[in-house]
């Protein structure tokens, strides 16, 4: 490096060398260097061409835009905020009025399951993020349509809840964390957003279940296998069992609760919950959560699945985004997401995926818990929880990594179907994954929407250390 021909080809060829390729392509030795000398030597192999499976850059906005109005297109006409006669098949335009045969239009996805409460978030946030109307319209239609169907539906189930007929039956009398928190959640953000819809019915209804009726352990955790109103327990898979996923479908709702109402309780309930499930189950020397944990066994399924991880880390970042930080438990919970962040940033992949468990590369890549990573740390890098110049470049490359899994007509590969809590890693290893498994829709929203204001607030190039922070815009 030290002769003149040397320093007049090194500028050149590192410019070349940077340049992002989308090709996977298997490694090829370099051919012999033309020039001779250790320094021309290692300027030529400093300079050979890298090629990356998934584009190795900093996305600016009008791409990550594209990218999200694919998804955008292909959920508003596969979701329709309509209701029509199962028995017919006819338009029912009469909301006002019970009808027996109501049901909500079929579409791909259902309007009312959790997933969908984290699609509502995810075009919020992406409507925030772009200015584009629709994203936000596509709310509230939804949302306007289920808070009149509410008002007409609710009395019908409070009057006879085992016979009642109604669209909406699973909301309105909700049996657990999944038909109320995340949509209760979705309710209250749109509601501070200044969204023009009655919420106060459902969010009475869902925070209420929430707070009130969910299963909980005697010191207060949330969990599933408890009594089942007839005598007996239900087998969640076993009595008094933590699911992970259950930090995120309930807790935010919370600490969302505490910011609508001005009460202090909500607030501490969700940081006790945040404490309670991360003694039990988290592992410090990992930084990852196990997915499941069944009170009064010596031991636990050590099985740290992927999504599971995800909502347990969205789920931080989003008490802290309503949490006050003059509360007691607010460095606890921000401590707690940097030990899971840092946990996490050990194992993505040299593509920008998380495998579906995350400490074990011989299960396969998933997209749901990609998406979920890339919005939770590219958050925390703007709200300034972790360092962007450790946490921009993994942000950026795991939206890479999730919008190419975005197809041309909207629909998004690689996501892994509902999930249950298992003893075994063949159980998740072997999850089916779909285009019509709702939950990577709302992460794969959220992770653009985020994705755009980091990229907004900081610069990120390409230079010889690779993809880098190079200060704020």
């Amino acid at each position: 490096m030290n002769s003149p021909k040397a320093r007049r080809l090194l500028p050149g060829l590192v410019c070349a060398s940077l340049l992002p390729v989308a090709l996977s392509v298997p490694a090829q030795e370099a051919p012999p260097p033309q020039e001779k000398g250790p320094a021309a030597a290692d300027a030529m192999l400093h300079a050979l061409e890298v090629r990356y499976a998934t584009p190795y850059k900093a996305m600016e906005t009008a791409e990550v835009k594209a990218v999200l109005d694919r998804v955008f297109a292909y959920l508003d006409s596969t979701t329709p905020a309509a209701l029509i006669s199962k028995r017919t098949g006819a338009p029912l335009t009469d909301l006002g009025k019970a009808d027996p045969d109501a049901v909500l239009k079929p579409g791909d996805f259902r309007l009312t399951s959790y997933e969908w409460g984290v699609t509502y978030l995810g075009m919020l946030a992406a409507g925030a993020a772009t200015g584009d109307r629709r994203y936000t319209d596509y709310v509230r239609q939804r949302h306007q349509l289920l808070s009149q169907l509410t008002r007409t539906y609710l009395p019908v189930v409070r009057a006879d809840v085992n016979n009642a007929a109604a669209p909406i039956k699973s909301f309105l009398n909700p049996h657990a964390l999944d038909d109320a928190g995340a949509l209760c959640h979705s309710f209250m953000k749109a509601k501070l957003a200044g969204m023009s819809v009655d919420y106060s019915q459902m969010i009475g209804i869902c925070g209420d279940f929430v707070t009130k009726q969910e299963y909980r352990l005697k010191d207060g955790t949330l969990a599933r296998g408890g009594p089942d109103g007839k005598g007996g327990v239900k087998m969640r898979p076993l009595p008094d069992t933590l699911w992970l996923d259950d930090l995120f479908m309930g807790v935010p709702t919370m600490a969302y609760l505490g910011k609508t109402t001005g009460e202090r309780k909500y607030y501490d309930d969700a940081v006790n919950q945040v404490r309670q499930f991360s003694k039990r189950m988290f592992n410090p020397a990992l930084g990852l959560y196990m997915h499941g944990y069944v009170e009064g066994l010596r031991d636990h399924p050590e099985l740290r699945w992927a999504r599971a991880n995800g909502w347990a880390v969205m789920s931080m970042v989003e008490i802290l985004e309503v949490l006050p930080k003059d509360h007691e438990g607010y460095d606890t919970v921000l401590a707690q997401l940097r030990a899971h962040i840092k946990g996490l940033a050990g194992y993505q992949g040299k593509d920008g995926f998380w495998h579906q468990l995350i400490d074990r590369n011989d299960t396969y890549q998933e997209t749901s818990a990609t998406a979920i990573y890339a919005y939770a740390i590219a958050r925390a890098v703007n709200r300034g929880y972790v360092d962007a110049q450790m946490y921009g470049p993994m942000a950026n490359l795991a939206w890479n990594a999730v919008a190419g899994k975005v197809l041309p007509n909207g629909q998004i590969e690689g996501i892994c179907v509902g999930t249950g809590m298992a003893f075994d890693p063949a159980f998740y290893a072997h999850r089916p994954t779909n285009v019509k498994a709702a939950h990577g829709y709302g992460p794969a929203l959220l992770a653009g929407a985020e994705i755009i204001e980091m990229n907004k607030k900081a610069k990120f190039g390409l230079n010889d250390s690779g993809l880098m922070f190079q200060g704020r815009r």
